[in-house]
């Protein structure tokens, strides 16, 4: 029995590296666009910078809300004095004064009158325990109340509507680099195919060589284009792992786990007339929106400034007991009502107001600069989805011509009517023109997607 000795299988780096791709793709999570949208959205930064402004706001307005209520207030204060004033104060409130307190063992008649008397001047030290329930309720206050609640809602509004424009921006964000990863894919399917067609050309000169057909500088030269390509595979190969790593920091997830995309995403074209979608984009948009109701904000902030210059108006109630041990004797009621006017202030509140004034207007001027950078963008990735359309339809069609200018002239060659040069050169136009397509088709969904974020209508179920 003869033994034959068998060739060791050796595999190229390339060739392990697919393969550990391959192995690292079975393993890992797939997620379609939806999931991969949600994903984001739960751990984005910007998405929950808008979810604290939110809550914010919200406590904001519950503020506002409260400051048109009784303010009630339950104290227990205790003093110690025997300052003259306080302490015969103090026994008044405790119900407990005497003649005595006024020295009246010392008067011994009008003769008399000209003592100070000793009990009234330097009292023993008295005890205090003022136990206190206080009602106070704003009547008037020049609307200062009310433009803290205006402007309370209208930092609401604009929170939500941040919290809109982030997640839609997040949307915009993953479709990029989901996408992003297709496209990878379809420039490495690409490099495949120029290192096949390659790999053939060697094949087919080398055999021409052997045969005395071609020169062996034909077969130096596809050898030298193989190897090009070849360069050109391993870089679309990690460019794919690079559009997967950037899917990775997206998702918040850590670039060991393995991750991989499901189908790829149909952004449909917006449609009907571009006027109209510059018009909506003005209303819909949500940033425009939320500056608008920043600047309502603003301008409640000018009434809450201006209501230095109106009086203040309020009622008080007070339920007071006062007792020389811990206790509840000697009970007593104050009411009142307050009317109070700043008449001079030293210019302190028209500063406030001149402030107040000038942020508003700043607001105004960035609103009226976003409202055309909107109008701008709407335009911009209008025109950039058809320009991508129509340069779609130019590439499949260049890349069916390059396909049969390539067979034409490999045919040719084969004849030997034409140089390798010329082949080469048709291979590597049809490689061009099948990555032109690639990246017109991954333009074209950008650009829809771009023209939905700019009218606020950038949401997964609507792509």
């Amino acid at each position: 029995m003869r033994l034959t000795k068998r060739k060791p299988i050796r595999l190229r780096t390339l060739d392990l590296l697919c393969l550990l791709t391959l192995a690292t793709t079975a393993q890992a999570e797939t997620l379609d666009f939806g999931q991969a949208v949600q994903r984001a959205l739960a751990q984005n930064p910007d998405i929950i910078v808008a979810g604290t402004q939110i809550g914010q706001a919200q406590a904001a307005v519950k503020q506002s809300t409260g400051a048109r209520m009784p303010k009630v207030t339950a104290s227990l204060n205790v003093t110690r004095t025997d300052d003259a004033l306080n302490a015969f104060g103090l026994k008044l409130s405790q119900r407990n004064a005497t003649f005595n307190d006024f020295g009246a063992a010392e008067f011994t008649g009008p003769a008399a009158l000209s003592i100070a008397p000793q009990n009234l001047n330097h009292p023993d030290a008295v005890n205090n325990f003022n136990a206190r329930l206080e009602a106070q309720l704003p009547l008037y206050t020049g609307g200062m109340i009310e433009g803290y609640a205006e402007q309370a809602q209208a930092h609401l509004r604009a929170a939500r509507q941040g919290d809109v424009m982030a997640r839609q921006q997040v949307i915009y964000d993953v479709l990029r680099a989901y996408e992003g990863v297709h496209t990878a894919r379809a420039y490495r399917d690409v490099a495949k195919q120029g290192r096949l067609a390659a790999e053939d050309y060697v094949k087919t000169i080398n055999s021409l060589v052997k045969g005395g057909v071609a020169v062996k500088s034909d077969l130096l030269s596809a050898q030298v284009h193989l190897e090009d390509v070849k360069v050109q595979q391993t870089q679309a190969e990690n460019a794919v792992a690079q559009a997967l790593d950037q899917l990775h920091l997206l998702l918040g997830m850590t670039l060991a786990e393995p991750l991989d995309v499901a189908g790829s995403v149909e952004v449909r074209p917006l449609e009907g007339n571009l006027a109209e979608y510059q018009v909506e984009a003005l209303k819909s948009n949500p940033g425009l929106a939320a500056l608008r109701n920043q600047m309502d904000a603003a301008q409640a902030a000018v009434k809450v400034a201006r209501a230095g210059k109106h009086p203040q108006a309020g009622l008080m109630a007070r339920f007071d007991t006062n007792d020389d041990t811990l206790g509840f004797d000697a009970h007593s009621y104050t009411v009142g009502g307050q009317l109070s006017w700043q008449l001079f202030d030293g210019g302190a509140t028209d500063g406030a107001i001149q402030r107040a004034q000038a942020s508003r207007d700043e607001l105004a001027a960035k609103l009226n600069k976003a409202e055309n950078g909107i109008a701008y963008q709407v335009v911009d990735a209008w025109r950039r989805a058809d320009e991508a359309q129509g340069r779609v339809m130019a590439r499949e069609l260049a890349v069916s011509q390059a396909e049969e200018a390539q067979r034409i002239v490999q045919k040719r060659y084969a004849s030997g009517v034409t140089t390798i040069t010329e082949l080469l050169a048709a291979q590597a136009q049809l490689d061009k023109t099948r990555a032109d397509l690639v990246a017109a088709r991954y333009e074209l969904k950008v650009q829809r997607a771009n023209a939905r974020l700019a009218t606020g209508r950038l949401q997964p179920d609507l792509l």
